[in-house]
């Protein structure tokens, strides 16, 4: 018998301008689509080291305790990153990354029609957030590829709930300086909160960046930071991700998070991955010298470049970005189009190992006919 279904049932008006985000394309696919076996990946600014082999040990050893639900408070996690940051760990929220972070925030603090203030181009999930909550982002364009917070601060208006700062920018790797930074909090209503995403904080090495965390030992109410374990730390596959703020706003967002929300794996791998500072060393070692490298090759090829704080570069190809990427895969190098973030020439490409750098260099080279 052939049931008639009756009309689909009709969803949130609001999640119909939601653009779905589209990920950095997998090895696997590449593979099983192009029948390229020898790929690497610099689309997803992962550490090309992978995971400290303290955190790989932590995983095997609590795999076997997988049955159990893990603890909702994350409590030794957040005493680990409490010791670690100098905070309490009341000031701490962990989240399944922090993307569902950001969602929280969302959750916590935006209604319909209320306004968050970004960047143009940024990290598409602070929009994404608010538009799942029927909320709207005010877009203010950066200027030469960096966050101009005086025009940010000029568009705050009563409707404005938060403002979102990527610091280290995604995608330009550009950041915003301590002095920069304490000039616009004191432009800012207590009323809205800043949220300082600084995920790739552990790669920058420019002195002036801002010590973001003392906001918060100083009780600053209005200011949140949120870290990562996916970027330096090579646990991107796990999910984990933190929020450091007054107690006040943790206890807000604890009202919104999913019980068990960050798995038993992520959080025995997390506590590892913290200890372990020669990984820690390294990842950043390797991080610097790439980064020479590729300014090099691509001062060679004369491409221009923005000069980076984070584990990627944004390069102007001076070629449709599409195109370049589709060659890009039949070489087996997976990079990020510039298009997605309204750049069409550029392509956004993590720092790998240097094999893998080299690599990416000599097929760039062979699809701008440059080799």
């Amino acid at each position: 018998m052939k049931l008639k279904l009756a009309t689909v049932p009709a969803c949130r008006e609001a999640i119909l301008a939601i653009k779905p985000y589209v990920p950095g394309k997998p090895i696997e696919e590449v593979q099983r689509e192009l029948g390229v076996q020898d790929v690497i990946k610099l689309a997803s600014n992962e550490n090309p080291l992978g995971p400290s082999p303290d955190a790989v040990q932590a995983l095997r050893e609590a795999s076997e305790r997988v049955y159990l639900y893990p603890d909702g408070n994350c409590y030794y996690l957040k005493n680990a990153l409490a010791e670690k940051l100098g905070v309490s760990p009341e000031n701490i929220i962990v989240g399944n990354g922090t993307d569902e972070i950001i969602k929280m925030l969302a959750e916590t603090y935006i209604n319909p029609g209320d306004e968050i203030v970004v960047a143009d181009p940024t990290f598409s999930e602070y929009e994404f957030a608010a538009q799942v909550m029927a909320g709207r982002a005010i877009k203010v364009p950066c200027r030469s590829f960096r966050h101009d917070l005086k025009a940010m601060a000029a568009s705050i208006t009563p409707r404005t709930r938060m403002v979102f700062i990527c610091n280290p920018n995604n995608p330009t790797g550009t950041i915003v300086g301590q002095m920069v930074l304490d000039s616009f909090l004191k432009e800012v209503p207590p009323s809205v909160l800043v949220v300082l995403d600084e995920a790739y904080a552990d790669y920058v090495t420019a002195e002036h960046y801002p010590d973001s965390l003392a906001y918060i030992r100083y009780g600053r109410a209005n200011v949140i930071v949120l870290r990562t374990f996916s970027k330096i730390y090579g646990l991107a596959g796990l999910r984990v991700g933190y929020g450091v703020a007054v107690p006040e706003v943790i206890r807000n967002l604890n009202r919104v998070r999913e019980p068990f929300n960050v798995n038993l794996l992520a959080q025995a791998a997390a506590v590892a991955a913290l200890k372990d500072e020669a990984h820690y060393k390294k990842s950043r070692e390797i991080n610097i010298e790439g980064k020479q490298y590729l300014y090099e090759q691509f001062a060679a090829l004369g491409l221009q470049y923005v000069p980076t704080e984070a584990n990627f570069i944004f390069v102007d190809i001076q070629r449709d970005s599409r195109a370049v990427f589709q060659e890009l895969l039949k070489r087996g190098v997976i990079v990020r189009t510039g298009d997605i973030f309204g750049y069409d020439t550029y392509l956004r490409v993590t720092i790998g190992t240097p094999r893998q750098n080299e690599r990416f260099i000599k097929a760039l080279r062979e699809v701008l006919g440059r080799a």
